[in-house]
C-alpha cells in the first residue's frame, strides 16, 4: 500500500515537473524576444544620448565647456545661474531709448565679417562692407596701420568694431580677438583680406549654397584674371555652382579622382576663408600664437572640417571674387626726397637697406618650417591620435585591391 502511494506521489510530481518544464520551454522564446527588445531600447537610447551630446557640442560647445569648468571646480565660487559662457561682438548702448529699442535685434546678426585694413585700401573695404551690410552682418576691422580716424566719415563705421595694433597680421588679430567663446553667436565667420574685388559676389546667395551643400569651410572662387593665384583649386569653374576638387596632371602635384588631400581637394586658401561656428572652434586652436603669418595652416584646415574634408570643404564658383594681390602690410614707404650722391654711395658700399617685403617673406618661410615641425612632433607625441584621412585612404586602397583595380 505504501509503495503504491509512493508511486502515485512520484507520478504526480513527475507530471507537475513536466508541466513546469513545458511552460519554461514555451516561455524561453518570449523571454528571448523580451531581452532582445530591451537591449535594442538600451542601445537606441545610448546612441540617441551620444548623438544628442555630439550635437550639443557642435551647436553649443561653450555650454559644454562651462559644465566642464563647473565640474572641475574652477567656477565653484559662482552661483551656477549667473554664468554666461559665451558672448558676441555687438555694440551695446550706454543707455536705452525708445528709438534704440526699435532697431534691429542684434541676435538676428548671425554672421561675422572680419577684415585687417589699412587706410590705403579704404575705398575697396568700403565696397566690401557695403555688400555685406544688407545681409545683416556684424563687421569688425583690424587696423594694422594705426589709422582709425580716417574711417569715421563712412556711414557704417560707427556700427563696426575697430581694433588697432600696428603692423600685425590677420592671424595675429584673429587669435586674440576672435576667440570661439566670443564669436559663438555667429553661424559663419568670414575672415577676409582687404584687397578683394566683390563685383560678382553676393553674401546672401553664397550662404544659401554653403548651407545647402553642408560646407563647414569654404571660400569664393577666384576670377581667372586675379593677380594672385597660387593653387588651381581656387580658380573659378565657369559652368559650376561649386567644386570640391580639381583635376590637374601638370606639375609635380597630380590631382585626380584618387587625390584625397590639399591642394587637390579639401582645401581653401587664406585670403578669403569662411568658417562655420564648429569649424572655427577647431581652426582657432590650430592658429599658432607666435607664428603670425599663418603659412602652411591652409594645408591643415581640412582637419577642422567636422568630417570628410572632401565633402565638407568647397569652393563656390557662382559667387566669385578677384584677388588683387596688393601688398600693403610692411610695404615700403615712398621716399620724401631724392637721396643725395653721398647717401647713394653709402647705400651701395655700406650696409644694404632693409626691404620690408623681403624680410616678411623670409619670416613667413621660417614660420612655415616651424609649423610643419610642430605638426610632426604633435602627431608623434599624441599616441591616441590617428590621422582620419590616412585611415580612409588605406580603406579605399584595400577596396580597390579587392576589386582588382
Amino acid at each position: 500500500m505504501t509503495s503504491f502511494r509512493s508511486w502515485k506521489l512520484l507520478k504526480r510530481n513527475t507530471f507537475c515537473d513536466g508541466v513546469k518544464s513545458g511552460l519554461k520551454m514555451k516561455l524561453l522564446p518570449f523571454m528571448g524576444v523580451l531581452c532582445t527588445a530591451m537591449l535594442f531600447v538600451v542601445y537606441r537610447t545610448t546612441i540617441y544620448q551620444y548623438h544628442h551630446t555630439e550635437m550639443d557640442e557642435k551647436l553649443y560647445p561653450f555650454e559644454i565647456l562651462k559644465e566642464s569648468a563647473l565640474a572641475s571646480g574652477l567656477l565653484g565660487g559662482l552661483p551656477h545661474g549667473i554664468i554666461r559662457a559665451s558672448s558676441d561682438l555687438e555694440l551695446k548702448p550706454l543707455w536705452s531709448t525708445s528709438s534704440s529699442r526699435s532697431k534691429v535685434d542684434p541676435s538676428t546678426r548671425r554672421c561675422l565679417l572680419a577684415i585687417p585694413v589699412g587706410i590705403k585700401q579704404k575705398d575697396n573695404v568700403d565696397r566690401i562692407v557695403q555688400k555685406f551690410l544688407p545681409e545683416n552682418f556684424t563687421v569688425i576691422l583690424f587696423h594694422y596701420d594705426g589709422n582709425v580716424d580716417g574711417w569715421w566719415d563712412l556711414d557704417w563705421s560707427n556700427e563696426a568694431i575697430h581694433i588697432v595694433a600696428k603692423n600685425q597680421t590677420k592671424w595675429w588679430f584673429a587669435k586674440r580677438f576672435l576667440h570661439p567663446a566670443v564669436v559663438s553667436a555667429y553661424d559663419y565667420i568670414f575672415l577676409w583680406d582687404e584687397d578683394l574685388g566683390i563685383e560678382h559676389f553676393n553674401p546672401g546667395k553664397y550662404l544659401k549654397i554653403v548651407r545647402f551643400e553642408g560646407l563647414e569651410i569654404s571660400q569664393p572662387a577666384l576670377d581667372p584674371n586675379s593677380t594672385d593665384i597660387h593653387h588651381r583649386i581656387t580658380i573659378r569653374a565657369r559652368m559650376k555652382k561649386l567644386h570640391r576638387r580639381v583635376y590637374d596632371s601638370r606639375g609635380s602635384t597630380k590631382c585626380s579622382d584618387i587625390s584625397e588631400g590639399p591642394p587637390c581637394t579639401g582645401f581653401v586658401e587664406g585670403m578669403a576663408p569662411v568658417f562655420s561656428r564648429s569649424a572655427w572652434y577647431c581652426a582657432w586652436h590650430l592658429i599658432q600664437n607666435d607664428l603670425v603669418h599663418g603659412w602652411g595652416m591652409d594645408m591643415k584646415l581640412g582637419y577642422c572640417a567636422q568630417g570628410d574634408r572632401t565633402k565638407k570643404v568647397g569652393v563656390i564658383d557662382s559667387e566669385y571674387i578677384v584677388h588683387k594681390g596688393i601688398q600693403t602690410l610692411g610695404g615700403r614707404k615712398t621716399p620724401r626726397r631724392k637721396a643725395s650722391n653721398t647717401e647713394e654711395l653709402t647705400k651701395r658700399h655700406g650696409a644694404a637697406s632693409v626691404d620690408p617685403r623681403m624680410e616678411i617673406r623670409r619670416q613667413s618661410t621660417w614660420e612655415l618650417q616651424i609649423f610643419k615641425d610642430r605638426w610632426k612632433q604633435a602627431v608623434k607625441e599624441d599616441k591616441n591620435w590617428g590621422d582620419p584621412f590616412l585611415r580612409n585612404r588605406n580603406r579605399k586602397r584595400s577596396k580597390l585591391k579587392r576589386h582588382g583595380r
